[in-house]
């Protein structure tokens, strides 16, 4: 038996009745069937990302930056050591910042066999059942959702599984997903270790992590923002392997975000291919714009998505221009 089937494959069921369960509760999980608690499972009420600047878990800044990041299909991950922080609620607000054109594909947890991935074989997925998708799946607009990366729940993502989807990245695919973890070191270390064993080139295609934690009085915050720089070549043809970028920091003395990322908007506007002068406008009005659906009380998830949905980029250079 594989050590990254989780604790209920070893408590006596089989391989084969053990993916039917994952499989079972993948489906009940997103039918929203199970009561709080069950297994560890919570409900929670969702939230946009708006309601979350009014809450003050980011500010309206970091927001527009993640907006412009998750719109390009970057990768995003949400992490926090302690349960129970709002990881998956920040997730999928943020989700909502990407294109109506982007197709999601919910991983399936234990279950996820990656019949729909024509590069699952080059990636390492050792199966004996050939791709049926009748229409593969484009990498520059499929963005892959992974509920949480770990073994905690049949549902969640780990072992064979997780290094497939983060192996894909590489390939243009994007993704979002949850992680156990304090610090983005913790993170690396959580995703090189056993069962996965991802390097650290493979792990470079993370894109935006954010470390999410509590204030002294309880309250939830992005503590840390960071750009995690993909392995490149130069001109020459050589590797260039950069270290993670440091996008925001919560300062707790003040309740205040520190931002940092005019440090690296160059490498961020390539990457969505903008120039660096339209990415640093856009991401002002993006901001202002954000601002003021907060100051508006505008944080229902449904009225920010036709929010968002609505927001003109009338007067802005558009990608690639």
């Amino acid at each position: 038996m594989r050590r990254h089937l989780p604790i209920v494959c070893a408590a006596g069921l089989d391989p084969v009745r053990f993916r039917r369960l994952a499989a079972w509760l993948t489906r009940d999980v997103a039918e929203g069937r199970f009561r709080p608690g069950f297994w560890g499972f919570h409900q929670t009420r969702a939230r946009s990302a708006v309601e979350l600047i009014r809450m003050g878990t980011l500010d309206a800044e970091l927001a527009a930056l993640v907006w412009l990041l998750v719109e390009a299909r970057l990768p995003l991950i949400v992490a926090a050591r302690a349960p129970r922080v709002g990881k998956s609620t920040t997730l999928n607000a943020l989700l909502d910042f990407l294109p109506p054109s982007v197709s999601r594909v919910e991983l399936a947890g234990a279950a996820e066999d990656f019949q729909w991935l024509p590069e699952a074989a080059s990636l390492g997925w050792r199966s004996d059942r050939a791709v049926v998708s009748r229409v593969p799946p484009r990498p520059d607009s499929t963005y892959l959702i992974a509920a949480e990366l770990s073994n905690h729940l049949p549902v969640y993502t780990w072992g064979d599984q997780a290094r497939i989807a983060i192996r894909a990245l590489s390939l243009g695919y994007g993704m979002g997903a949850t992680i156990h973890a304090g610090s983005l070191e913790e993170v690396f270390g959580v995703l090189g270790a056993p069962p996965l064993r991802l390097s650290a080139d493979e792990l470079s295609w993370l894109g935006v992590v954010l470390i999410l934690g509590l204030s002294p009085t309880g309250e939830r915050r992005m503590t840390a923002a960071h750009y995690v720089r993909p392995v490149a070549r130069d001109v020459h043809g050589h590797l260039q392997r950069l270290g993670p970028a440091v996008l925001a920091t919560w300062d707790p003395a003040r309740d205040a975000f520190e931002h940092f990322g005019w440090g690296v908007i160059t490498e961020l506007a390539e990457r969505v291919e903008r120039k660096a002068g339209d990415f640093e406008l856009e991401q002002r009005r993006r901001a202002e714009y954000l601002g003021g659906l907060a100051d508006g009380g505008v944080t229902g998830v449904a009225e920010v998505q036709a929010a968002l949905r609505g927001y003109s980029l009338e007067g802005s250079v558009q990608p690639g221009n």
